[in-house]
């Protein structure tokens, strides 16, 4: 019921590429729904079935890999920097409105887990999007570094700065990256340790995806905050909440929901990754299509 094509985009010079779904039997221009994953994760973990489900509901959807990752460019790989990763949101929206076929006047945003962050502050900058979906949303970096520190001891923090100081003089010396894991078990050098993060993140990727990410992003993270650009999103927004997440701060995802005017949220007794899969999934995806239908219905 849908078709499925690459294309690929520029984003500050360096070509970043995504699949573009369509339901096969488009009358005319549809609304498009832009999707990113979340933190150092690509178009091929675990998202394909809500691209899915939301091209055989008769909508577009365009799944892009950042800079740095995947199937896109960049050098050198599995380098996450937040600032770097809302532009590639906003080149991928500025693409997505001049394809054949796609309503420009009828774009939403879907980011999971740390792209939940993203879109909210890439709506804000771009002003212009008709809606966004933030699936488990991180919404503040510096709640989630006090997460970590209550769950893994501020020794655990210490280590990771330290193996971004090592990652960063390796750059400034023209050096390769100095590399962590994405997600580890308890007490391992990781960007996320907590009781269900490394079976969890595991679960979404696929051989070939590395999980790893360049140390220097324990430096950046917690000025990442999306929390405090919720109040210049102006569109509906759809906040789902996993109310035993240990990746996302549950707090910082109400307290930014509070701060959009317009927005919706549906809470989900579940942790962070159970959210991708069986029935889980299905209930967040059936929440997220009554909310497309009721925003573009409007």
């Amino acid at each position: 019921m849908f078709t499925r094509t690459d294309l690929a985009f520029t984003s500050h010079g360096i070509t970043c590429k995504g699949y573009l779904y369509r339901p096969a039997e488009a009358k005319g221009p549809v609304p498009c729904v832009i999707m990113g994953h979340g933190f150092a994760a690509t178009r091929e973990c675990g998202i394909a079935p809500f691209a899915e489900a939301f091209a055989n509901a008769g909508y577009a959807a365009f799944v892009f890999d950042y800079r740095h990752f995947g199937a896109s460019d960049g050098q050198p790989r599995q380098l996450l920097v937040p600032s770097r990763e809302v532009q590639d949101w906003l080149c991928a929206i500025a693409f997505v409105r001049q394809l054949d076929g796609i309503r420009p006047d009828a774009i939403a945003l879907w980011g999971t887990s740390f792209g939940g962050g993203l879109v909210t502050v890439a709506a804000a900058l771009d002003g212009n999007v008709q809606a966004i979906i933030a699936q488990c949303p991180m919404m503040d970096g510096l709640a989630s570094a006090l997460e970590v520190i209550r769950y893994a001891g501020i020794a655990h923090v210490l280590k990771l700065s330290a193996h971004g100081a090592v990652d960063i003089t390796r750059a400034l010396l023209g050096m390769s990256p100095h590399y962590i894991a994405s997600a580890g078990r308890p007490g391992e050098v990781a960007a996320m340790t907590a009781a269900d993060c490394y079976d969890g993140y595991l679960a979404l990727v696929p051989e070939g995806v590395p999980n790893t990410v360049a140390a220097r992003v324990s430096s950046t993270l917690m000025t990442f905050r999306p929390v405090t650009q919720a109040h210049k999103v102006t569109c509906p927004a759809l906040i789902q909440i996993c109310e035993k997440d240990t990746v996302a701060p549950v707090a910082a995802a109400e307290k930014a929901a509070k701060k959009i005017k317009h927005a919706e949220v549906r809470r989900y007794d579940m942790g962070h990754f159970d959210i991708y899969q069986g029935a889980n999934r299905e209930k967040s995806v059936a929440d997220q299509l009554a909310f497309l239908l009721k925003t573009f219905s409007r």
